[in-house]
């Protein structure tokens, strides 16, 4: 790997890191300042229809969901540029199989572990 193809990996994980944390403070702030009420976008406190707390309940989850996958990525992306600052011999490197990682695929997934 060159070292321009170098900077550009790490320019896309810096990036990406700053989306991931960007994305993550709107929805911290975002439940932070609305109770259950103003989430669902409910006039009352007082659900008119079952379904409506299933929409709701629903709607938590899939949040719940997005949040812990893009934290999973955050932690992918950290341990990438930790590897990429720290034992750069070890970023790029096919954890399975030794050989080196594509810069196709890292082009794409920069933080990639295996080929």
């Amino acid at each position: 790997m060159t070292q321009a193809q170098r900077k550009h990996l790490e320019s896309r994980l810096l990036q990406e890191r700053d989306r991931i944390n960007q994305l993550l403070s709107r929805y911290a702030a975002q439940n932070e300042n609305e109770d259950d009420q103003d989430q669902a976008g409910d006039l009352t406190k007082m659900p008119l229809h079952m379904a409506d707390q299933g929409t709701d309940t629903m709607q938590q989850e899939l949040d719940a969901v997005m949040v812990d996958r893009e934290s999973k990525t955050l932690a992918e992306i950290d341990a990438a540029l930790e590897r990429m600052y720290n034992h750069p011999e070890q970023f790029g490197i096919c954890e399975n199989s030794g050989k080196e990682i594509p810069f196709a695929r890292l082009d794409i997934v920069p933080w990639a572990r295996t080929c």
